[in-house]
């Protein structure tokens, strides 16, 4: 989750990596946030902390995905 948010000098090939890496993160951050709130084993300072990483990566999934796939107009 350190990856440069400069996403304007990456390749396309590479944002494709770096997007199925953020992907699968964000997966794995939910089903660890399911699993703690299941379980009730979880403070609320933990269960923000595992949210707030899930909703950076979903910013930045939205961000390459917008440059590899730009809208448009026809």
């Amino acid at each position: 989750m350190n990856a440069p948010t400069d996403i304007s000098m990456k390749t396309d090939d590479v944002l494709r990596v770096e997007l199925e890496v953020f992907r699968r993160e964000h997966r794995d951050l939910d089903e660890s946030i399911r699993a703690l709130q299941a379980t009730g084993t979880a403070d609320q300072i933990t269960l923000q902390r595992l949210k707030k990483k899930k909703l950076v990566l979903k910013d930045r999934i939205a961000l390459i995905e917008d440059r590899l796939l730009p809208d448009i107009i026809a």
